[in-house]
């Protein structure tokens, strides 16, 4: 096994800040979840997937641009959309000029499922994150997490 001679421990204001940073996101997705679960039998990627598509023209999009989108791997959004397909909530498409390329499509159903969860988890985001913070705690998580998702720097 080779030495950690270059990689430095974290410092307790660094640790800290990261195990806020983990319970925090943790408490407020378990939280949301649950709700979303218990009132409309959805996950919250599963609401996030439907929120993604019911944004786009044709309440469409690639697979592959989905699951970048949603955040998810390739393998876990198929594992989604296929629950979701079961539910009657999304289908998948082929797309005619390219057989290759699938589509993941709302349905109907899947928009009025979305329809109907949107109060829930609005309520649940002001409840367990935006009520609980002053304005200047809402600009500095959203100034710090901006830096986190630009391109890290080359080393």
């Amino acid at each position: 096994m080779a030495p950690m001679t270059t990689v430095q421990p974290l410092r307790p204001p660094e640790m800290a800040a990261w195990q806020a940073l983990i319970r925090g996101f943790a408490t407020v997705v378990r939280r949301l979840e649950g709700e979303l679960e218990a009132e409309h039998g959805l996950t919250l990627a599963g609401y996030d997937v439907l929120a993604h598509l019911s944004a786009v023209p044709g309440r469409r999009l690639r697979m592959t641009d989905l699951a970048d989108c949603a955040l998810l791997s390739r393998s876990g959004l198929t594992r989604l959309v296929d629950r979701l397909g079961r539910a009657g909530l999304v289908t998948r498409q082929r797309c005619e000029a390219d057989g290759r390329v699938v589509y993941a499509v709302l349905t109907d159903a899947g928009y009025r499922g979305l329809q109907q969860a949107y109060p829930t988890h609005l309520r649940g985001v002001r409840r367990h994150l935006v009520d609980r913070l002053d304005p200047d705690d809402l600009h500095a998580i959203t100034t710090a997490m901006g830096k986190l998702t630009e391109a890290p720097p080359r080393s």
